[in-house]
């Protein structure tokens, strides 16, 4: 359906002083703060986490060496989405000048969708990801926050809190324990820490108090707030306007091979006439897919 005379009727009044309603300031790149970001050329990307090997046994005098396997566990596949809008003006609003006016507006109306479009895209495996919900799945087979991520021969590794809790204190400093605990998929010990927040901006006064204060916050003691003076998350927090999970919190790990974007068409525009309408069309698309390849890459909890 093409944006017709009717649609724009004041356009056509004297007089007019403004038109509003679509020159609205909008958040970018947030999923930026997230996402590692690669270029595709095709249709899908795959990405094999392998093993590794054990540790190393100790080697009797006189006898063989010990040999381990290395081996692939599972595969993370990205298959990427086209996204597209477009809008359409009729011949006759062209001819009334109605296209010159407004134009340039519904052009960056068309931009502010797309730019909206890809943030929702961003989070939804981070909120759908979290255990009550868990239909975004890594490529172990398990949500994305889980505490049974399997691995060859060590122990299960757990990006989330064994039990749920809102942003404080204990339970930030309950990640930070859980976070170094994490190992490879053959148990060994891979000195993981938190390096970042991301939070919804209902938690960000939380997070300022738990980030910045110097004292143990909600308490008069005069201890110290450990965070803080011991340098956990030294990137501090960010937040993401688009989390609609209002106690969900999550932290960024130095743990390479998390959480990816892969972009295989940029955005592009385009515009064409319509030889039997006369109407002009104008169209936005892009292809991309945001997923993950290593769990320990993000640690989240959905709150209590």
């Amino acid at each position: 359906m093409a944006i017709s005379r009717s649609q724009l009727v004041k356009e056509l009044e004297p007089g007019l002083n403004a038109l509003f309603g679509l020159e609205y300031k909008r958040y970018e790149n947030q999923h930026a703060e997230i996402y590692t970001n690669e270029n595709s050329d095709r249709a899908f990307e795959e990405e094999v986490m392998l093993s590794g090997f054990g540790n190393a046994q100790v080697k009797g005098e006189g006898a063989g060496v010990s040999f381990d396997d290395a081996q692939e566990t599972y595969t993370a596949r990205y298959t990427h989405e086209t996204v597209a809008l477009a809008f359409a003006i009729t011949e006759e609003a062209i001819e009334d000048n109605l296209y010159d006016r407004l134009s340039a507006r519904y052009t960056k109306a068309l931009a502010r969708s797309m730019s909206n479009a890809k943030q929702v895209k961003a989070i939804e495996p981070l909120i759908n990801g979290l255990p009550s919900t868990a239909t975004f799945k890594s490529g172990d087979g398990v949500a994305l926050f889980s505490t049974s991520h399997t691995t060859v021969s060590g122990p299960n590794v757990a990006n989330t809190l064994a039990t749920q809790a809102d942003l404080n204190e204990t339970s930030l400093e309950q990640s930070m324990i859980d976070i170094a605990k994490m190992t490879d998929e053959r148990g060994l010990r891979i000195a993981a820490r938190g390096l970042k927040m991301i939070i919804p901006s209902e938690l960000q006064f939380t997070a300022e108090r738990l980030m910045k204060s110097q004292g143990r916050t909600g308490t008069a003691d005069n201890d110290i707030n450990a965070i803080v003076s011991m340098g956990m998350v030294p990137q501090g927090y960010r937040v993401n306007n688009y989390l609609t999970d209002s106690d969900s919190w999550y932290l960024m790990t130095d743990v390479p091979n998390g959480m990816k974007y892969f972009n295989r068409a940029p955005l592009n525009t385009a515009m064409e006439g319509d030889f039997d309408t006369g109407n002009v069309r104008y169209k936005a698309r892009e292809r991309y897919v945001f997923g993950v390849s290593d769990p320990r890459g993000i640690f989240g909890c959905e709150g209590a």
